[in-house]
């Protein structure tokens, strides 16, 4: 019996450990989602809202739109260079 709560609190600690600390390519791909996450709003709101919402809101999405872009290249460029 206490073999195997041994090794269960030996694999639950390294879950814990994997899920706390996640490698740096784990981090990276939230953030890239998040930023495509934002990028897909910002363009369906444009889309589908772009009639209903006045001038100056769109200015704000657009703004919006193209910092996300801008950001995303920023990143994605950081990961292919090393």
């Amino acid at each position: 019996m206490d073999k195997y709560t041994g090794q269960f609190t030996q694999s639950f600690a390294a879950t814990t450990l994997d899920v706390l600390n996640p490698n740096r390519s784990v981090i990276v791909d939230m953030i890239m989602v998040q930023i495509l996450a934002a990028i897909v709003v910002l363009s369906m709101l444009l889309v589908f809202k772009g009639g209903e919402i006045g001038q100056q809101n769109a200015s704000y999405l657009l703004v919006g739109l193209f910092a996300t872009v801008l950001f995303l290249s920023a990143v994605y460029s950081r990961i292919t260079r090393g």
